[in-house]
């Protein structure tokens, strides 16, 4: 399998010591080194993943390294990335606690906002809106409504389509921030594997709530929530 990857790969890239390190139904992450020696990444795309990913890449070239890793070529079904690390946001917060771990995120997250405030690059036109993402979630409560049920799903849509029609500073989004998507390495701590949305980026930190997947014990506590809210407060404000 990984013979039939690196076959795909441009020889103008003259990458070297392929490892595939994961594999999704979207992609395939193979580790490789660069004709100078310094590490990277290919993100070689699945059909699935040229529809759903390559959105990611205009977020990426927008921000140009700003707080995320950077996009360093592409051809066809080929991302070649540069190397985020293997220290994960995750790995930070299993050592050193949650609070640790979120400082750290809001750091990483203000550095992508002073990205846009530079005011720099123009914002890339095939974006993803917000709206469009909850389009699953307005055609489930409308199918709730007519068969006249209030259920979760209508109770969700009205305070969804609130927030949207209320948008501020809309901006790219990364659209999938959590603690494995935040890794640290040779230029500190960035971003990688983002969606390419546009929207209001409290999006992005409000993500931060319901992570890490496999921390239930933080993701339902109350003070956990609050103490986060205060952390976001006082660095945006």
């Amino acid at each position: 399998m990984l013979d039939a990857i690196t076959e795909t790969f441009p020889p103008e890239w003259k990458v070297s010591s392929p490892e595939l390190i994961a594999e999704t139904v979207t992609s395939r992450i193979v580790k490789v080194r660069l004709e100078n020696g310094e590490a990277a990444v290919i993100k070689h795309l699945t059909p699935l993943g040229m529809r759903e990913e390559l959105g990611g890449t205009h977020y990426l070239e927008w921000h140009d390294g700003d707080g995320c890793i950077r996009l360093l070529a592409q051809s066809h079904n080929n991302l070649l990335l540069e190397y985020a690390g293997e220290r994960t946001l995750l790995d930070h917060l299993n050592e050193h606690g949650d609070d640790a771990a979120t400082q750290i995120f809001v750091d990483v997250f203000l550095k992508l906002l002073q990205s846009k405030q530079a005011g720099r690059r123009p914002v890339p036109p095939d974006l993803i809106p917000l709206r469009t993402m909850f389009a699953s979630l307005f055609k489930k409560a409308e199918a709730d409504r007519n068969r006249g049920v209030q259920s979760q799903f209508a109770e969700a849509a009205e305070l969804a389509d609130r927030l949207l029609n209320n948008q501020r500073d809309v901006q790219p989004l990364h659209g999938d921030l959590h603690h494995e998507n935040v890794l640290h390495g040779i230029r500190g701590w960035l971003v990688l594997d983002p969606k390419g949305l546009i929207g209001d980026p409290m999006y992005d930190a409000a993500n931060m709530f319901y992570n890490p997947l496999d921390r239930d014990d933080l993701r339902a506590s109350e003070s956990r929530i609050a103490s986060m809210a205060r952390t976001f407060s006082e660095a945006f404000n």
